[in-house]
Parts: structure tokens; C-alpha cells; sequence
């Protein structure tokens, strides 16, 4: 992350196509080492490509992403005890099938393809 904040950093300051000299000198600012896998990397799959056209198709493949929030909910089991808690454990394991057909296997994208 830290490699693709100086990469829109240097685009952003108006380098259209900045060069691992240029965000090695963006980290190097703020004592942040450079690691040079990371900016070859990165700096390979965005060559060639607008930034503008990366952060839309980005964007749609996060609307994808299935964002959670609502965890499980405890139940308190009232006096009548194993009579209410069946109810519960039903709910919880249909949840959990629905939970298995709406995940999305292919989760290793990469943002920049």
C-alpha cells in the first residue's frame, strides 16, 4: 500500500509516469524503506495504463466485495431453554448456506488488470 500511496502521490504532483527512482525518493521523504520488488511490480502492471481508467475498474471490482457488518447476534435463551435456542440454530445455519453460495472464490484479484 505504502508503494501505490507514493505512485499516486508522484501522479498526482504531475508525474504522469513516475520511475522507481521517483518513488523510492517519495518513501525515502517520510523514512519509509523501499522495496524494490514491490515498485517493479507495481510499476509493470500499471505501465501503459491511466490511472484514472485503474481507480474506476478498481472501484468496481470493490463493489463486489461483500463488506459484512452484522456478525452473529448472541441470543439470551429464555426459561423455557433447548425449545427456544432450535429456532436460533436454524436461522444461524441457513445463514451460514446463504453465506456459502454468495461468496466469491476468485478473491485473489489484482487491481490492476
Amino acid at each position: 500500500m505504502k508503494v501505490i500511496a507514493a505512485y499516486l502521490l508522484a501522479v498526482l504532483g504531475g508525474n504522469a509516469s513516475p520511475s522507481a527512482k521517483d518513488l523510492k525518493s517519495i518513501l525515502g521523504c517520510v523514512g519509509v524503506e523501499a522495496d524494490d520488488d514491490r515498485i517493479q511490480l507495481l510499476l509493470s502492471q500499471v505501465e501503459g495504463k491511466d490511472i484514472t481508467e485503474l481507480i474506476a475498474a478498481g472501484r468496481e471490482k470493490l463493489a463486489s466485495v461483500p463488506s459484512g457488518g452484522g456478525g452473529a447476534v448472541a441470543v439470551a435463551a429464555p426459561a423455557g431453554g433447548a425449545a427456544a435456542a432450535a429456532p436460533a440454530q436454524e436461522k444461524k445455519e441457513e445463514k451460514k448456506e446463504e453465506a456459502k453460495e454468495e461468496s466469491d472464490d476468485d478473491m485473489g484479484f489484482s487491481l490492476f488488470d
